[in-house]
């Protein structure tokens, strides 16, 4: 059932000890929501602790290496930046069915949750949380302003994308002047690569393949290019948006081996092309220009459903 944000904070501040789900393979937005929340419950004097199937990437340690993770038996159980239980991953297997509460802003959110806030006009789930924390009568400190814009700057590419909206824009400055560290908090997330980044996008991009004259653009990063380069899920953040940068795609794809005969698909599109719907059909989505989904077979196979079920949409 649906919750409005005051019902949310009133819930948060009835309970005591409360877990934070984060989905796999986590991003800044999953991540800031989580540790944002933490660090505001932990100023409420309640206890609290963070859960992910995936190891957090180390270029997040400024906004994670001062929690201090209580173990706790909860009392109210909370998903952020989670659309599907499948996002749940292994570890977390054991919550499906018991999440109390889904803070969202993805529209394919499939309500599995008892009690849902969802705002799919928020360009993060961080400015959701943002509006929680003060409404829960928190002012905003530095910990938890480098967590809320942590999750905001990354989910709008550095608020180039097209969910950008002035209240993204508000909340930023009022983030900055809570001391969140933006400048490095932006050269962390935009400006710095691993020299194995460097070569998974190197095979990344040697990998292209260009359909329906060039509107089409996909890439395949395969196990063995993530073996070959070294790299891990940390240097996979933006790899999905290099097709849709090349000029004049308005699909772009991403196919990543995850385990044989597994693919986890990224689509990002341009315009008025839904990627979400794209990856319904697949059981996936997402957002109208971002979404993702998976596809079990052989990569052949998989990149012809792909290109097969793009075409209507580029008519």
């Amino acid at each position: 059932m649906k919750i409005s944000r005051q019902n949310v904070c009133r819930l948060l501040m009835q309970h005591q000890r409360i877990l934070l789900l984060s989905h796999q393979s986590p991003d800044g937005d999953t991540l800031g929501s989580a540790y944002a929340m933490f660090y505001a419950l932990k100023k409420l004097g309640k206890q609290a602790n963070i859960l992910c199937s995936d190891k957090i990437p180390e270029k997040y340690d400024y906004m994670t290496s001062a929690a201090v993770l209580d173990e706790i038996d909860p009392d109210l159980i909370v998903a952020v930046d989670i659309a599907d239980e499948g996002l749940f991953g292994k570890k977390l297997e054991p919550y499906r069915g018991r999440v109390d509460l889904c803070i969202d802003h993805h529209p394919s959110n499939t309500r599995y949750a008892k009690k849902t806030l969802l705002v799919s006009s928020a360009s993060a789930v961080c400015e959701i949380i943002y509006t929680v924390v003060r409404g829960m009568g928190l002012e905003m400190d530095p910990a938890i302003a480098d967590c809320l814009y942590t999750g905001i700057c990354t989910d709008t590419g550095c608020f180039r994308y097209a969910n950008v909206t002035p209240r993204t824009h508000r909340i930023a400055a009022a983030l900055m002047q809570a001391g969140a560290q933006s400048a490095m908090i932006n050269q962390i997330m935009f400006d710095t690569k691993s020299r194995s980044r460097i070569m998974l996008e190197r095979f990344a991009m040697e990998s292209i393949e260009y359909f329906y004259e060039g509107k089409c653009a996909a890439v395949t990063v395969s196990r063995s290019m993530m073996e070959e380069s070294g790299a891990d899920d940390s240097d996979l953040d933006g790899v999905s948006s290099m097709p849709r940068q090349i000029e004049g795609v308005l699909v772009g794809i991403t196919v990543r081996e995850k385990e044989p005969e597994s693919y986890k698909i990224s689509i990002r599109t341009q315009g008025e092309i839904n990627a979400s719907k794209i990856c319904g059909l697949f059981g996936g989505g997402g957002h109208k220009n971002a979404a993702g989904c998976t596809i079990a077979g052989t990569l052949p196979e998989v990149k012809k459903k792909l290109i097969e079920a793009v075409g209507p949409f580029l008519e």
